[in-house]
C-alpha cells in the first residue's frame, strides 16, 4: 500500500465516522420527537373525548354563530382532518371523497358513534405514527400551496386539533357546561 492510498482510507473512515456520530444524534431525536407526539396525541384524544361526553346529545347541533359549524361538525371535522393528514397526505393513500364518503361526518350519527368514530380514528392515527419511519420526517409535501415537511404536517394536525376543540369549549361554556379543566400535553 502506498502513502496516497492509506491517506485516502484514513479520510473516508474519518468522514464515516463523523457521518456516523452526526446522523445517529439526529436520528434519536427524531424518534424522541415521535414518542413525544404519541403522548401528546393520546392526551389529546382523552380530553377531546371529555369535552365531546359533557355536551348533552341535544344540543350536538349547536352553533356559537350561523355561520359557525355545530358542536358535532367540530367533531366530525376533527376526525376527517386527522384521517386525512396521516392517512392520505403523509401515507399516500387516497383521500376519502367528502361528497360521498359519510364515515367521517356527522351524517345521522348519534352522539355515542360520533365519539366512537373519533376514539377510532385518533387509534388508526396513533398506530400510523408509531409506526411511520421517522426518516422521513423531513419528506417534503405540498400542504395547500406550501412546502411543509411532515414534521410541520404533524404540527398542523395537532394545532388543528386544538383550534377545533377550543371552539367546542366555548360552544360548552355558552351552555353553561363548565369544561374540563385544561390538561398538559394534549
Amino acid at each position: 500500500m502506498n502513502i496516497k492510498t492509506t491517506v485516502k482510507q484514513q479520510i473516508t473512515f474519518l468522514l464515516f465516522a463523523v457521518t456516523l456520530v452526526c446522523v445517529t444524534p439526529l436520528a434519536a431525536q427524531d424518534n424522541v420527537y415521535i414518542q413525544e407526539y404519541l403522548e401528546r396525541l393520546k392526551q389529546s384524544k382523552e380530553y377531546l373525548l371529555v369535552v365531546a361526553d359533557l355536551m348533552p346529545e341535544e344540543q350536538y347541533g349547536f352553533k356559537v354563530t350561523p355561520e359557525s359549524m355545530t358542536f358535532e361538525e367540530h367533531l366530525m371535522h376533527i376526525a376527517w382532518a386527522m384521517d386525512w393528514h396521516s392517512q392520505s397526505l403523509m401515507g399516500g393513500r387516497k383521500a376519502r371523497n367528502w361528497e360521498t364518503d359519510n364515515t367521517l361526518k356527522v351524517h345521522h350519527k348519534s352522539k355515542a358513534e360520533m365519539m366512537e368514530t373519533l376514539s377510532n380514528t385518533f387509534e388508526t392515527t396513533i398506530a400510523f405514527i408509531s409506526a411511520f419511519d421517522s426518516k422521513h420526517l423531513d419528506d417534503r409535501l405540498d400542504y395547500f400551496g406550501a412546502n411543509r415537511t411532515k414534521r410541520q404536517i404533524l404540527m398542523l394536525l395537532s394545532d388543528h386539533i386544538t383550534h377545533h376543540r377550543a371552539q367546542m369549549l366555548v360552544s360548552l361554556r355558552l351552555k353553561g357546561i363548565t369544561p374540563p379543566r385544561y390538561v398538559l400535553y394534549q
